[in-house]
């Protein structure tokens, strides 16, 4: 016990040596005049931020305004947390403040991997940070004004304007980053020597992702499916959000999100209820009594069909007649309706205004049922008959 009392007074009395400079400062004063406040300090406003929180969701304010209010408590908090930081850095360096900085920056800027005239330090890392963040943002500008501006005035089908938005995005996206590579010193091709002997030894594990990058490609020039199609993938049934390059987002009807990767969607059937036109015909199956008047049924249904509030512009209801059943004949009302996103709310409707209409003119819906004829009675049953 002593022996590790002993180590840990010489551990915390030993002063920090960095990239060759000693500095004035010992382990144990970087520990408890820097590291522990900071970590207080960190638990602290995340305690605030809880309640901030729950109190944000108890108030009568709109969730706009939450919103607002929650955003810019973030970064006042943030602001606060690195202005904090730097204070006890700077308390705790004192004059070597600079020394030290230098020394950091240093550290930072020695390259660690050198190829032609290609060096990549830490610094050439960090600086990869923001140069992804900027062809992120230079990609989803391009969209935004691609949408809202000029493909708004072109006479184009929602399907070329998803593929010219996709390749403009990851065009610009590609362009940006490979301006950004340059400007850091990054040499494209040494970048395409390293990955070609990463490839080697790496191909066959990502042979997935590649196929996953060509199927989203194939998809956004071949435009089989397209953001905010309903669409039944894997016998589930929802609405496309988002096509990625290796993968797509789909939303189901009970708000799941499904992650697709790009080959099954290429590779496997894809029911898409609204490939070339977002309209659909309904088919509604109802049984009639026999006894029914058949001319009156057809009036009736298709007076349902024409004053339904989801009949699509223009079109008109169908009745058919399909087929004599043992409790009743079969008969479909075919509506077009404006949406296939609207098909299992048009479908409940439908069939309770049928429900009422045929109520209103009599007309039955039979029940299952079965007649049983008796050509000869057992002679233990009839009547004055003996029995066993």
């Amino acid at each position: 016990m002593s022996s590790l009392i002993e180590f840990a007074r010489g551990f915390f009395a030993t002063t920090i040596a960095f990239n060759g400079n000693s500095l004035s400062v010992t382990w144990g004063s970087l520990i408890f005049a820097f590291v522990l406040p900071v970590v207080g300090l960190f638990l602290v406003i995340r305690v605030l931020v809880f309640f901030v929180k729950r109190l944000l969701a108890k108030s009568p304010m709109k969730e706009e305004t939450r919103s607002r209010v929650m955003r810019w408590f973030r970064i006042v908090y943030r602001l606060v947390f690195l202005f904090v930081v730097a204070l006890l850095a700077a308390d705790l360096l004192g004059d070597q403040i600079m020394e030290s900085l230098q020394s950091v920056i240093g550290f930072l800027r020695e390259p660690f991997f050198t190829s032609g005239n290609t060096s990549i330090s830490v610094v050439t890392l960090l600086l990869l940070v923001p140069i992804f963040y900027a062809a992120t943002w230079a990609g989803n500008s391009t969209r935004r004004v691609l949408e809202q501006g000029v493909l708004d005035r072109l006479s184009l089908d929602a399907s070329r304007k998803f593929s010219i938005v996709s390749l403009s995005r990851y065009g610009v996206m590609i362009i940006v980053a490979v301006i950004g590579l340059s400007i850091v010193g990054i040499n494209l091709s040494s970048l395409a020597v390293i990955f070609g002997v990463l490839g080697l030894g790496i191909g066959f594990g990502l042979q997935g992702v590649v196929a996953n990058l060509f199927a989203g490609l194939m998809i956004i020039l071949s435009r089989p499916i397209k953001e905010g199609d309903r669409v039944q993938i894997a016998g589930l049934e929802g609405d496309v959000k988002q096509i990625r390059v290796l993968y797509s987002v789909v939303n189901t009807l009970s708000d799941e999100t499904l992650i697709i990767p790009n080959r099954e969607i290429v590779e496997n059937i894809v029911h898409n209820q609204s490939y070339d036109q977002p309209s659909i015909i309904l088919f509604t199956d109802v049984q009639v009594s026999y006894r029914s008047d058949l001319d009156k049924v057809k009036a009736v249904l298709t007076r349902v069909g024409e004053e339904s509030s989801f009949l699509h512009d223009g079109k008109q209801p169908r009745v058919l007649f399909r087929s004599f059943d043992d409790s009743g004949i079969t008969v479909t009302l075919a509506v077009p309706i404006r949406s296939a996103i609207e098909r299992h709310i048009a479908t409940s409707e439908i069939m309770m205004d049928i429900w009422r209409a045929f109520r209103g003119t009599g007309i039955e819906i039979p029940f299952p049922q079965m007649d049983l004829y008796v050509k000869q009675v057992p002679p233990a049953l009839e009547p004055g008959g003996e029995s066993t």
